[in-house]
């Protein structure tokens, strides 16, 4: 199929959730400077996270992807990006010492400037404007002037990426990352009184890594204790910005997107025919596939076959978003499908999407106990499946954020206005988002458990 593909084909597609600019000139102008940009990413990297999603496939790795609900431009600081990054490595070894497997991290970071909404305006105190949609596409204050589709916001989201990415390598590979340093952080959360459940879980880790070292096994002996490979993705929402960092793999000779590593399909953009949908089947990036309460078995198909013709490992994830209590529902036709037709995917858990509420306070927000619940549904229907729980998709922050309600640190409904600080969607903190990984981790211990006593 990507033969005869062309990165512009999807422009004779029907387009939904982008914006309808109203200088196209302007447009032209932002795209060929972009054209000329470098690639934020490699094709050699998104070549290595296709490999690392085919082992997930398998059973023999495990996804984590998260980060922010929207990256931000006023927010934007080298701290911020430090602080998720440090949770993610956090949760990544609590991952490791569950699923006893490797854990690929993918960050929602470093791209993921623009959202879908559910309405094209929005009412306030009777005035009705356009929705926010995203820092690269236009301003979140309620004016109508910022409100205006700007194409020129395309460059300063390329250019907070470009800063993102170069930090976030030395970051990776710099020592910041030392598994050592990650452990001691994971002990002072434990430490606290409330976590005091995951003190045991937080030993144990810390009892492999004092054998590891007793063995000579350290970051001075094994490269690998000091340094990880850290994936970026985003939502391909804005399809001019993604047409114009498309480029040529000189290895290959076929297309890549420069944007980012793995790009997704939202929910509301993944109509088979649709504009989305098309550029995504060209590129050759690691591609993942939200699917929602309303996919039905037909599109699924139709989706394999277009995202995926060549049934190629590694390329494609599903990324099941439906909401606790309704995972039972859905899961298990859209699973029954994949196994008849012999598909191979990545099947991931979003609990996020399909929990947001909104409170008594008037804040939308997550209940940490419905993420928590819609995770372990994910678990429990894979297993009466007899298939592959392969990761889990957050939106999270580093940051002391009060976005989500509950977690050790009992956030509630009047706590929300205190740091109340996302553009967008509720985001979990950073001291919940350890308390999933913890629980997630055993979740994922237990499906060792039982494997291995199937002989498995």
């Amino acid at each position: 199929m990507t033969e005869v593909w062309q990165k512009s084909d999807w422009r004779a597609r029907p387009r939904v959730q982008m914006p309808d600019y109203p200088d196209p000139q302007a447009v032209a102008a932002v795209e060929a400077q972009l054209s000329k940009y470098p690639p934020l990413v490699f094709a050699g990297e998104a070549r290595r996270l296709k490999a690392d999603l085919a082992a997930v496939a398998e059973g023999k790795g495990f996804l984590l992807q998260g980060g922010d609900c929207a990256e931000s431009f006023t927010e934007f600081s080298a701290d911020n990006i430090r602080d998720t990054f440090k949770v993610m490595l956090q949760m990544a070894i609590v991952l490791t010492w569950g699923a006893k497997v490797p854990v690929v991290k993918v960050g929602r970071m470093g791209g993921q400037f623009a959202k879908p909404r559910s309405a094209p305006t929005e009412v306030i105190n009777g005035v009705e404007l356009p929705s926010y949609r995203g820092d690269i596409i236009n301003g979140f204050d309620f004016t109508a002037e910022a409100r205006v589709p700007d194409p020129g916001r395309m460059l300063q989201a390329y250019t907070q990426a470009a800063a993102s990415l170069n930090l976030l390598r030395a970051f990776s590979t710099g020592g910041f990352a030392d598994i050592h340093r990650v452990q001691s952080w994971i002990t002072g959360f434990t430490d606290v009184d409330e976590a005091e459940r995951y003190r045991a879980i937080a030993e144990r880790i810390s009892d492999a890594m004092d054998f590891m070292a007793a063995a000579g096994v350290t970051s001075a002996t094994a490269h690998e204790l000091g340094a990880v490979d850290f994936y970026v993705s985003h939502e391909a929402l804005l399809l001019e910005y993604e047409e114009a960092l498309c480029r040529v793999d000189s290895t290959t000779g076929l297309p890549i997107a420069g944007s980012g590593h793995m790009l997704w399909i939202g929910d509301r953009t993944r109509q088979p025919d649709g504009a989305h949908v098309e550029f995504c089947r060209g590129v050759q990036n690691p591609i993942g596939l939200k699917c929602g309460p309303s996919m039905t078995s037909d599109d699924l198909k139709r989706l394999l076959e277009k995202l995926n013709p060549h049934n190629e490992a590694g390329r494609l994830t599903l990324i099941a978003r439906f909401g606790a209590g309704k995972v039972a529902e859905h899961l298990p036709r859209l699973i029954q499908t994949v196994q008849a037709e012999g598909a191979n995917v990545v099947w991931t858990c979003d609990p996020m999407h399909g929990n947001t509420i909104k409170s008594a306070s008037g804040f939308k927000t997550r209940p940490f106990d419905a993420v928590l619940r819609e995770v372990r549904e994910f678990f429990a229907v894979h297993k009466a499946e007899g298939t592959i729980p392969g990761g889990v998709h957050f939106e999270m922050t580093g940051q002391d954020v009060t976005e989500c309600t509950g977690g050790v640190r009992a956030v509630t409904d009047e706590d929300l206005s205190s740091r109340y600080h996302t553009a967008c969607d509720p985001r979990l903190n950073a001291s919940q988002s350890l308390e999933l990984a913890f629980l997630v981790a055993e979740e994922l211990l237990d499906r060792r458990k039982m494997q291995k006593a199937a002989g498995l």
